[in-house]
């Protein structure tokens, strides 16, 4: 993978802004800066039900994953919130059905994107996918646009729309699902554009009837995400090349296609193609001045590259979590580059000082040898407290911000440190920096201790992470 946080700039060829990403195993969004410091950082109450992006009054409009979906499929949700640069919801949409994608529209609705099961009479004629019945019957997808107050304005339903035989499901996956719709954004004639990625087609659906004004991608494309409208009027597309027939071994591919023609007018891929490959989510935005900013979602890595395919600008996301499907991963859904004029950063604070000891933790975040220290744990009255978690939980460490496991919480147990320190000193009345997010797991929830260092008391907070070696 190379290494965590930021490996790669070139400012005189890279686009000058700050850069949106949020783990998809933690309860955060954090921005950054061209040299990946951290600049803002929002705590969610859920994990993202894939990713969030800003609006221009500075908030975050973000989907959050609820568990209480009726299918288990990959990129659920259930709840759409918008959160203020303080970390407060102002606003929230709950819908267990609620999945991958969202937009916020001009008029101040939102359009939003759910499943829902395709009747038993249309079901019996869509064709394609692995034969065999499935347990929950054959689902498809929704749109809906509401209002502010939650209530629907306007709804598309994929079953009345799609051709059962045309829009085939891919041979490969099995039929508990017609579409997996991984896009929903709003264009400015009010029109939708879309991706279905086991149909291998992106599209634009015409609001006023329903119907498609452009399709395209079949025996092109292999599963792929994020199309997004350009100014010339091309549209941009991550083609993840999973289940392609197209592609030869397992590469992705960035294209930019004209949808007047069906021509591929600029494309992006290495050589060996594995060396970019994400296999789902993913996504890819251009910049104003012609680079593109990609996210291969499955490595958690974010980079731009020039219109030559030069990398101008990479970082990794370091915040990694446990997933029941992917085992511990720092994927990523998407990323956002913002100018600096952008709106939302008007009258906000982005010094990245705020932040340096998260910055500074993740600069530190290279595997070396262990060594070991004591700690205590003290309550205010200076005696000796348990802290209320499971033995063998990973806890952080507060000076550098890497795991550890507490084996011993009643008496002086070892503090193990992996990371390779050679000695930990405190001062006493030194200024200890907050406590840090976990670069390997997602945090689960947060304990204030108290850590007995040079004879004093001193105020720490841990992060405790339910997840175990």
């Amino acid at each position: 993978m190379g290494p965590l946080g930021l490996s790669e700039y070139k400012p005189e060829q890279a686009y000058l802004g700050y850069t949106l990403f949020t783990p998809m195993q933690t309860q955060d969004a954090y921005l950054i800066d061209m040299r990946g410091n951290v600049v803002q950082r929002w705590e969610l109450p859920y994990r993202p039900g894939d990713y969030g992006y800003l609006l221009e009054n500075g908030n975050l409009l973000m989907s959050g994953r609820t568990n209480k979906g009726p299918v288990e499929i990959g990129g659920r949700g259930g709840i759409i919130m918008e959160i203020d640069w303080a970390g407060n919801k102002v606003w929230e949409y709950v819908e267990d059905t609620l999945h991958h994608d969202f937009c916020r529209m001009d008029n101040g609705n939102t359009m939003v994107l759910g499943w829902e099961q395709v009747p038993a009479d249309v079901e019996r004629k869509v064709q394609g996918g692995i034969a065999g019945p499935t347990e929950k019957g054959l689902w498809c997808d929704y749109f809906r646009e509401v209002a502010p107050n939650g209530a629907t304005v306007w709804e598309w339903h994929g079953f009345e729309n799609l051709d059962p035989e045309a829009d085939a499901i891919c041979p490969l996956h099995h039929r508990d699902e017609w579409t997996h719709t991984n896009t929903c954004k709003v264009l400015p004639n009010g029109n939708i554009m879309t991706s279905f990625r086991l149909l291998d087609t992106v599209g634009i659906i015409d609001k006023s009837t329903g119907d498609f004004v452009w399709k395209w991608g079949r025996g092109e494309l292999g599963h792929q995400h994020d199309p997004n409208l350009l100014e010339n009027g091309n549209v941009l597309i991550f083609d993840n090349g999973w289940h392609s027939v197209s592609a030869p071994m397992p590469s992705s591919r960035i294209i930019e296609i004209e949808p007047n023609s069906n021509e591929i007018k600029w494309e992006y891929k290495t050589k060996p193609g594995w060396d970019f490959f994400s296999s789902f989510i993913s996504g890819a935005q251009r910049q104003p001045n012609g680079n593109t900013l990609i996210c291969e979602g499955m490595k958690g890595r974010i980079f731009e590259v020039t219109n030559e395919g030069e990398i101008v600008w990479q970082y990794v996301n370091p915040f990694f979590g446990d997933d029941a499907r992917f085992g511990r991963s720092n994927t990523v859904f998407r990323a956002y580059r913002y100018g600096p004029d952008f709106p939302a950063f008007k009258g906000k604070d982005l010094d990245p000082g705020r932040f340096a000891w998260l910055t500074t933790c993740i600069a530190r975040s290279q595997p070396a040898r262990s060594i070991s220290h004591s700690a205590k744990v003290w309550n205010q009255a200076g005696k000796q407290k348990e802290p209320q978690v499971d033995p063998g939980v990973l806890l952080f460490c507060y000076l550098c911000g890497c795991p550890t496991i507490w084996t011993d919480y009643t008496a002086t147990g070892p503090f193990v440190h992996p990371m390779g320190l050679a000695e930990v000193i405190f001062q006493e009345g030194e200024d200890l920096a907050p406590a840090v997010h976990c670069l390997f797991l997602a945090v689960v929830r947060r304990m204030v201790v108290e850590e007995a260092v040079a004879g004093a008391v001193v105020p720490v907070e841990i992060i405790v992470l339910a997840s175990r070696f």
